[in-house]
């Protein structure tokens, strides 16, 4: 157990010297007392890598983005959509419908107006917010359904999701994402966030035939007929408002994040002072969004043809694969004819550079921030599982612009992870390796993560859906030099 001990205090100072190239022939000596001495011996391997095509990624709702830009890398377009539900809140009311000032030639209840907000951040240029901008909100036939997986190539018209019938909400809306119907003053409020807003104030016709003078009306009416179906966010969708799919028709220069998504009904209460109502519904999290990612397929497929580097692009754009040397290190034979098949691996350590970009054009995307080391026929499961990096098998790191790179300090678990696996297929079946031709393949793969809100440990990780791309030295005719990985061998001396 003492040794355990020791060993693993020899990882952490290993670790740190091997990041340093520090000469380590003495730290056997310098780490442990003479009863305990260690051998220690460094290695490096070379590495590599090419350009893989991600096609779609797994699209989950934290994330929403909305836009049309222009790639100066590729020169072509690509376009972020989503689609959304609304989320109703415990304990809903809108109380008596007598209440509501507005009322038909029946008394019946009606809204002074309605609209959808969009609350836009982190644009992709505030240099280009006065671009004008075309959109088409369409109101969806059936909701999207829970308890499937959506990818980022889910296509809602394709799907037949979409109303098409006259009565259908089929709104178009010019924009920007400096709203100049705010005013100045109210723009420059710390808390402000621009937005667009969509008006839903003309005439609605319900697929019962029902007309309304707006959606609004719409809205009340359903809830005063049958308020059971504003129970929960479920029966909403399934019975009143099947949510909506944002669409971009003309323009480009234009993308931004939705960071929040309010479905508006505007009404007035009279009393001693006449008080003016909203009714809120939020498209969050909490209810279905879907998102459609556009790319030119033949402008990545040329990207990922290039040979004298590699890609990672968002969103659903190219990852980077690596093929670690693991048979090479895992047989390792030093110069002096000592073999280290069966020393432990205290310290791996592989750094991949970035390629600097040559171009002027201030419009190129951002340097992905945060990247994910897995195993590559894990792909699939790690998101749809919603795993998290458990620094074993799956690793992340984040970019450092102070170096150019992303560094990841120490992946000797998934090293002996990958040869174990190996020898053991090979203990039933001679062919295993060719049936696995990915055995030793990871991939570098654009994300963004959430932490809990009590420690910095991750709890949610999800494909990188922001604009963003970059070139790391490396590819099947590396233009560069070699991309190495350091390897520091332990064994107790006998």
């Amino acid at each position: 157990m003492m040794k355990l001990k020791y060993m693993a205090g020899v990882a952490i100072a290993a670790m740190a010297i091997s990041s340093c190239d520090e000469d380590t022939q003495t730290v056997g000596h310098s780490l442990t007392d003479e009863s305990d001495k260690l051998d220690l011996v460094t290695a490096t391997f070379t590495v590599s890598t090419r350009t893989a095509i991600a096609d779609s990624v797994l699209s989950l709702s934290n994330n929403c983005y909305f836009g049309k830009v222009r790639d100066p890398e590729t020169g072509s377009d690509v376009t972020s959509e989503f689609t959304t539900q609304f989320h109703i809140l415990e304990a809903f009311s809108l109380g008596s419908e007598s209440r509501i000032a507005l009322k038909d030639s029946e008394g019946r209840a009606m809204a002074d107006s309605c609209d959808i907000i969009l609350y836009l951040n982190t644009p992709f240029r505030v240099t280009d917010s006065l671009v004008a901008m075309k959109m088409r909100v369409h109101e969806m036939e059936k909701p999207v359904e829970e308890g499937q997986l959506y990818y980022s190539n889910f296509d809602p018209i394709a799907r037949k999701l979409l109303r098409s019938d006259e009565g259908a909400i089929n709104q178009g809306k010019l924009f920007t994402y400096l709203n100049l119907t705010d005013s100045a003053s109210k723009r420059s409020s710390t808390s402000y966030l621009n937005n667009i807003r969509i008006p839903l104030s003309s005439t609605y016709k319900a697929k019962d035939g029902k007309t309304y003078n707006n959606y609004g009306t719409y809205l009340l009416r359903q809830y005063y007929d049958k308020a059971s179906s504003y129970r929960n966010s479920y029966t909403f969708a399934h019975e009143v408002c099947p949510g909506f799919f944002f669409e971009i028709t003309d323009g480009y220069g234009f993308h931004a994040n939705v960071s929040n998504i309010g479905l508006r009904v505007f009404y007035t209460v009279p009393g001693d002072s006449v008080q003016n109502k909203t009714m809120l519904l939020a498209g969050t999290k909490e209810v279905l969004q879907t998102a459609r990612i556009t790319n030119d397929k033949e402008a990545i497929k040329k990207l990922a043809s290039e040979t004298t580097h590699t890609y990672l692009k968002s969103p659903a754009g190219l990852f980077t694969e690596v093929t670690l040397p693991v048979d090479e290190i895992k047989g390792y034979t030093d110069a002096n004819g000592n073999s280290h098949a069966n020393d432990s691996l205290i310290a791996t350590k592989i750094t991949f550079q970035r390629v600097n970009s040559l171009s002027s054009d201030d419009r190129m995307l951002g340097i992905p921030q945060r990247i994910l080391m897995l195993e590559k026929d894990s792909l699939t499961s790690f998101f749809e599982k919603n795993k998290v990096p458990d620094s074993k098998t799956s690793y992340y790191t984040t970019f450092s612009s102070n170096y150019n790179t992303y560094t990841f300090t120490n992946i000797s678990s998934l090293i002996t992870s990958l040869w174990n696996n190996k020898q053991e297929g090979l203990k039933s079946d001679a062919q295993w390796v060719e049936k696995h031709p990915n055995w030793n393949k990871v991939l570098l793969v654009p994300i963004t993560y959430t932490t809990s809100s009590s420690s910095s440990t991750i709890v949610n990780v999800e494909h990188d859906m922001s604009l963003s791309s970059t070139r790391l030295v490396g590819g099947p005719d590396n233009a560069n030099g070699p991309i190495e990985m350091s390897v520091v061998y332990a064994k107790f001396k006998q």
